[in-house]
């Protein structure tokens, strides 16, 4: 393998926009006045002035209250992931349903709980209705009722698709037709470059069985490990009986909460601007080396861009073919609920700089082309696959 030049694998923020001397400063306050604090567990709930930032940063994109009492600090969003999953099961073969494609992490997370997973065709809108509802009423049938929907609405991961607020709703009443809760994983929607912001499914339903997940990585840097879980009671209950470490990182919440005191705007305006450069650039790169091959998503968010291949390449050979010239992508299998091997591929753009993204655009197209066992034009102009 070559020396990797160009990591469009990894989904991570900006290292340039990091906000070290602020965070330098937050973190010098926090020691001179937390250190008895940092020397004592923090317990269930987490920490009480980053619950508050967070609560607020809720509440300030959504426009609904936010109580900290009902968020629980976790390190990472990945335990919230698991944490909830293992609350909501009975027994292994549970089903759970999810997107088609989705967060590797959580596939492995559910695969590890033996988990059935029931996955749901996409399109531009996110996960399709009509298929939700069509599995619904089959498992039901069964008598094998899904567990939980959990669901990627805002600039959905591997595809940065977002589910508009209409089919929200119909979602939330299919959930509440069958009495099945909902888990939603916010963590990208902060990551916004342009047009309107869809609501979160919490803010729309206050049923007390559903649960929004939500991390820190994607708006400021995943090395802190901080994410969060968005609960009501009886449900927040359920979710803290079954946590058993001591808490989060006491530390990396007081820093953050002490950085983010007077809300996140001000640095997510910073950080979106870099990042919706970067994409524009990954964009400009994907039309002009390989629009006569490919067909990709243009999300107005997050930090992913989906896109599909042409049947006719070889995908062993194109993965070989792009690490011997030091570029890096997942693959479309990895996002696959089933693992199927599928004619896609993910491109994350965030971590990357300008050089490397326009370097780097050439290298896959080309790859791509050698890889083609045709020369023939695109036969789709679809994203999705019927």
């Amino acid at each position: 393998m070559s020396e990797l030049l160009y990591d469009f694998g990894s989904g991570r923020s900006d290292p340039e926009t990091f906000p070290t001397e602020a965070l330098k400063a937050a973190a010098m306050k926090v020691l001179d006045e937390q250190s008895d604090e940092i020397n004592n567990y923090p317990g269930s709930l987490g920490h009480l002035g980053m619950r508050q930032a967070m609560a607020q940063r809720e509440a300030t994109r959504e426009s609904v209250a936010v109580d900290p009492d009902h968020l629980i600090l976790t390190n990472g969003s990945m335990q919230a992931v698991t944490l909830t999953a293992e609350v909501l099961m009975d027994y292994p073969g549970d089903s759970v349903i999810l997107e088609e494609f989705s967060y590797p992490g959580t596939l492995s997370a559910y695969r590890s709980l033996k988990y059935n997973m029931v996955g749901i065709k996409l399109d531009e809108g996110g996960m399709r209705i009509d298929h939700l509802e069509e599995q619904l009423h089959r498992l039901n049938s069964e008598g094998k009722l899904p567990k939980f929907i959990y669901a990627i609405s805002t600039y959905q991961n591997p595809t940065g698709f977002v589910m508009p607020k209409a089919r929200r709703l119909e979602m939330i009443e299919l959930a509440r037709k069958y009495d099945v809760p909902i888990v939603e994983d916010n963590c990208y929607a902060d990551v916004h470059y342009e047009g309107p912001e869809e609501p979160a499914i919490y803010a729309l339903d206050d049923d007390a069985n559903h649960i929004y997940l939500c991390s820190l990585s994607k708006i400021l840097a995943p090395g802190l490990r901080l994410g969060y879980i968005l609960a009501r009671p009886p449900m927040l209950d359920k979710i803290l009986a079954r946590r058993h470490d001591a808490g989060s990182n006491y530390l990396a919440a007081a820093i953050v909460a002490e950085f983010y005191k007077d809300g996140i705007g001000n640095h997510a305006d910073v950080a979106n601007a870099a990042l919706k450069t970067k994409r524009d650039l990954t964009l400009y790169g994907l039309q002009e080396y390989l629009d006569d091959v490919c067909v990709w998503s243009k999300p107005v968010g997050g930090l992913f861009i989906w896109v599909r291949i042409p049947d006719d390449v070889d995908r062993q050979k194109l993965q070989e073919l792009t690490l011997q010239r030091g570029f890096n992508y997942l693959l479309g299998s990895s996002f696959h609920y089933q693992d199927k091997d599928v004619p896609y591929l993910r491109l994350a753009f965030g971590h990357l700089n300008a050089r490397q993204i326009e370097e780097g655009i050439p290298v896959l197209a080309q790859c791509i082309r050698e890889a083609r066992t045709s020369n023939e034009a695109r036969q789709f102009d679809s994203l999705f696959m019927a």
